[in-house]
């Protein structure tokens, strides 16, 4: 995810930090072959101008943009990203980058939801995501035991569904999430799992999750209308699916 860092540096700290990830693995860049998944990417103002109707005619059909992190940053192109990835047919959700050491998750969830990340039955718009990964500047779980770490995870998500009537969708990397919530299972059974991985097989979930919704698995893909590198991801399932969970539907 883009975090405040450049994608670089974003790599390298994660590259540290996911010790059971191979180096060969990382710099994994050819999409693995799946059946019945859906196309998409996450961005930031990291990737600059982008022109959407390039991306969607590229095969594209969602994206999560990043809105905000913490207590206070709102990403600088996340309304200009948002409203034209609607116009140009790409099924949007926001992301909102988590430091749990800030604030309560009740504070960030507040701000998310009032800064781009609410929701409407559109046909466009997901759910938004909890981006919950390793710490980039510190100690890997900012500090916190895992009980707090479980806390502060259903105080966001509590709050997010209270401000939008949604259920979040929850980033995270395997380790971070077994490490950090002590292989916490009691967000599963509602929240979608978007899975981080860079690897040619989406590998074991975090504890809980027995099917993944989405799957981040390049960091270093490229996409006709982006400059450059962007992460590139799955949908699991079809395009009709993923229309229902943007409108809430069975």
């Amino acid at each position: 995810m883009s975090i405040g860092t450049s994608p670089a540096l974003r790599r390298l700290l994660a590259a540290g930090a996911a010790l059971v990830v191979s180096a060969a693995t990382l710099v994994a860049t050819a999409a693995p072959a799946q059946a019945a998944t859906v196309n998409g990417i996450d961005i930031s103002h990291y990737q600059g101008t982008i022109n959407w109707t390039s991306v969607r005619n590229s095969g594209i059909e969602f994206a999560f943009i990043k809105a905000t992190e913490g207590t206070s940053y709102k990403d600088p192109r996340f309304n200009t990203n948002y409203v034209a990835a609607y116009n140009a047919g790409v099924i949007r959700g926001a992301y909102h980058f988590a430091r749990p050491a800030a604030s309560s998750g009740a504070v960030q969830a507040n701000f998310l939801a009032s800064n781009g990340g609410a929701w409407s039955a559109d046909s466009r718009t997901l759910p938004a995501a909890l981006d919950i990964e390793n710490n980039p500047s510190g100690a890997q779980c900012y500090g916190l035991s895992t009980t707090q770490m479980r806390n502060w995870i259903a105080d966001f998500l509590n709050t997010y569904r209270a401000r939008t009537g949604r259920y979040a969708v929850i980033y995270t990397t395997t380790n971070f999430w077994n490490t950090c919530t002590g292989n916490y299972t009691g967000f599963a059974a509602n929240h979608p799992m978007w899975v981080a991985r860079w690897a040619s097989t989406v590998g074991t979930l975090p504890a809980g999750w027995g099917v993944w919704s989405f799957w981040q698995y390049s960091a270093t893909g490229r996409v006709s209308g982006i400059s450059g590198d962007v992460d590139r991801n799955y949908w699991n399932g079809t395009r009709a699916r993923l229309i229902a969970l943007a409108n809430n539907t069975p």
